[in-house]
């Protein structure tokens, strides 16, 4: 018997008495700018991603293992962002940037050490006491190299056939072992100061290809996504966990195209349905699976769905035309202000939670 979820949704950071800025007092270019995680080719800052940084213009950067030598030339990499972020807006210079990575454990797995166990390995074991002590240990493993956001744990219920299952990705192959181990995961991660992020909403668990490379058609009714494949999501919405990635895949039960493009699903299901508050972030708007669509139209499509982090993990060219896409949206009034604001403050209210 698996054991309970045990909620940890506070951070061991934060606390901070300092006031927290509104999107409405920034510029549009900062607003805009608090939708965006970038990327960067190696394993030190560009000038040109410190300048972006400085001018409040990114809220958050991706790592890979492309930009990781050693433990110490990340922690000095991660320093060097945060440095140029102190270097910005007053109004934003308190705030730490977001630095995430995807440590799931197993195959996906962008730093040595924690955790020592997979998904399916954990999923195996069955226990929820061994998930969070392993979410605990990842935390402290990210925390020691500047590393704030953790994209994991996965909450697709595995299926047998799925490729999730296959890679070793998921908890398991029913809605409440998923739940209680991922669930544990991301209270042991949050427990220890790192953000958690649940992915991939609505659920790929029946999905037969890698989400990167083929937009999966999940053809199940829309009562059984909602009773089992959101279950868990469910779950962790309800213990606080910060962050929820709405996924590549095209669900025609609930809207046509992909998910993170869908305002049905980003914003009527993870919202209305499930009851999610945190920040909605996209996966990676630049996998080959998603339609040939410019980083434009992308950034447009997933913000008007109610996406509120725009994640571009390939090229720092393609982050900083979404954003200026999203401003020239709101001076256009085909993007409201209002719209581009409550985004840009649930992520503002994010990044205070890492004081």
């Amino acid at each position: 018997m698996l054991a309970p979820l045990v909620a940890a949704t506070a951070l061991a950071l934060g606390g901070g008495a300092a006031p927290v800025p509104a999107a409405a007092s920034l510029s549009l270019d900062q607003a805009a700018g608090q939708r965006i995680v970038a990327s960067l080719p190696g394993t030190t800052v560009s000038a040109a991603l410190a300048r972006e940084i400085r001018r409040g213009e990114v809220a958050g950067v991706i790592l890979f293992s492309r930009n990781i030598a050693s433990r110490v030339q990340l922690r000095r990499l991660t320093g060097a962002l945060q440095a140029a972020r102190r270097g910005g807006p007053a109004a934003l210079r308190e705030l730490p940037l977001l630095v995430l990575l995807d440590q799931e454990g197993g195959l996906v797995k962008r730093l040595p050490g924690a955790p020592r166990h997979s998904p399916a390995q954990l999923g195996r074991i069955g226990s929820a006491a061994l998930a969070r002590s392993e979410g605990l240990a990842t935390a402290r493993n990210l925390r020691g190299v500047g590393v704030n956001a953790d994209l994991a744990p996965v909450l697709d219920v595995g299926r047998p056939g799925s490729s999730v299952r296959a890679l070793g990705r998921s908890f398991g192959a029913s809605a409440s072992r998923v739940s209680a181990l991922g669930g544990a995961f991301a209270a042991g991660l949050q427990a220890g100061g790192v953000l958690a992020c649940a992915k991939h909403f609505p659920g790929l668990g029946r999905g037969g290809s890698n989400e990167d490379d083929v937009l999966n058609r999940i053809a199940a009714p829309a009562s059984a996504l909602r009773a089992v494949d959101e279950a868990p999501f469910r779950a962790t919405a309800r213990a606080g966990i910060a962050m929820t990635m709405v996924s590549t895949g095209v669900y025609p039960a609930l809207a046509p195209g992909a998910a993170m493009f869908a305002p049905a699903i980003a914003t009527g299901e993870l919202r209305g349905q499930v009851g999610f508050a945190g920040v909605a972030i996209t996966d990676d708007l630049e996998v080959p699976a998603l339609p040939r669509m410019t980083p434009e139209a992308k950034a447009l499509a997933a913000a008007r769905a109610g996406d509120d982090l725009l994640l571009f993990a390939q090229t720092a060219a393609a982050a900083d035309r979404g954003r200026a896409a999203l401003a020239r949206a709101v001076q256009a009034g085909s993007l409201s202000r209002a719209a581009l604001a409550a985004g840009a403050d649930r992520v503002i209210a994010l990044r205070a939670r890492l004081r």
